[in-house]
Order: C-alpha cells, then structure tokens, then sequence
C-alpha cells in the first residue's frame, strides 16, 4: 500500500463531505452522567464534521469526579419522621438521606433500630 500525501488526503476527505477542525482554545471537557462527572483536562478537540453531523474526538487527562447526588429533604419533613419515632431532628433527617426521602421508610428504620 502507497503513503498519501496530505494533500490527497485532504481531496479525498472533501470528495466524501469529511471536514476535520481543530478546536485550539479547549481547556476542559466535562462530561456528566448521573452517578459521575469524567472531566478532561488540557483537551486536545477534533470537530469531524461529516455531511452536516458533527463528531467530536476528545483527547486529554481524564480525571473522573464522583457526584453525590443531594436530596433535597424539607424540614418539615424531618419533623414528621422525628415526631413519629421519637428521636431528634438530625437522626431523623439521616435516616431520611438513607432512604433517599421516603416518610415510611425513615420511620419503619428508626423504629426497628429501638
């Protein structure tokens, strides 16, 4: 098989509709699911642009973050849970983050843990 010069290459690309940039001024790509962020430091970004569809090729230091994902729990609702199992505000409101915020649930825990 024969190397092709770049500028073949480029024809050849172009005669496809392939378009390939490069994005010079990326410092971060950060990509988010729902149980962690995978960020990308000093990003080296391919835009290959295919017939008006756009891949991008990413290329950096991966660094992967965790998300601890907050419920947001009311305090009244630490009030019900600590008033029908007698314990204080804080435990209630524990027992409550362990059962990602549902009533019956902190409450059937606390009462089983007496």
């Amino acid at each position: 098989m024969r190397k092709m010069n770049p500028r073949e290459a480029k024809r050849l690309m172009q005669q496809m509709g392939l378009k390939v940039d490069e994005l010079t001024d990326a410092q971060q790509v950060v990509i988010k699911t729902s149980s962690k962020d995978i960020v990308i430091n000093n990003p080296k970004v391919s835009v290959i642009d295919i017939k008006g569809e756009k891949m991008f090729q990413i290329m950096g230091e991966l660094v992967e973050k965790s998300t601890e994902k907050k419920l947001g729990i009311s305090d009244e609702d630490a009030q019900i849970v600590a008033q029908q199992s007698n314990v204080g505000l804080e435990e209630a409101r524990k027992a409550l983050e362990q059962t990602e915020g549902d009533l019956a649930q902190a409450i059937l825990l606390l009462s089983q843990r007496r």
